[in-house]
């Protein structure tokens, strides 16, 4: 399978805060990326039931299910998904006994919207 380019590839964003929520999907779509997103974990995994995506973006302290949880199941579900979270936690993230994907990379607030497009380019390069 080709390595999708940046007009292709899919990313679910999973982000409970609205604001910016809606401000990593502006960034993303700028980019040229196709973006679906949810407010909460549960609903983003019931929407990668349905359709694959080539990144999962996600925050980790979520309702209903939180990102970390939200990554476990998306890469059982697709084991090829990247994954990336955006936290204010870092520390979390990268503990390595709560089974997060041994990928993941982590994206600490605040971050420049440059930034977080550069590390999505990264990401879905390194297929």
């Amino acid at each position: 399978m080709s390595n999708p380019t940046a007009s292709s590839a899919r990313i679910l964003l999973a982000e409970d805060d609205n604001d910016m929520r809606r401000f990593l999907v502006k960034a993303l779509q700028t980019a040229g990326y196709s973006v679906a997103s949810f407010d909460n974990g549960l609903s983003a995994y019931n929407r990668l039931r349905e359709e694959p995506f080539e990144l999962l973006l996600t925050d980790i302290v979520m309702p209903e299910m939180d990102g970390i949880e939200l990554a476990r199941r998306a890469t059982e579900l697709d084991p090829e998904i990247k994954v990336m979270f955006i936290t204010g936690f870092a520390a979390v993230a990268l503990n390595t006994d709560n089974k997060t994907p041994k990928d993941a990379r982590v994206l600490s607030k605040p971050f420049h919207l440059r930034e977080l497009v550069s590390e999505v380019q990264r990401l879905l390069k390194a297929a």
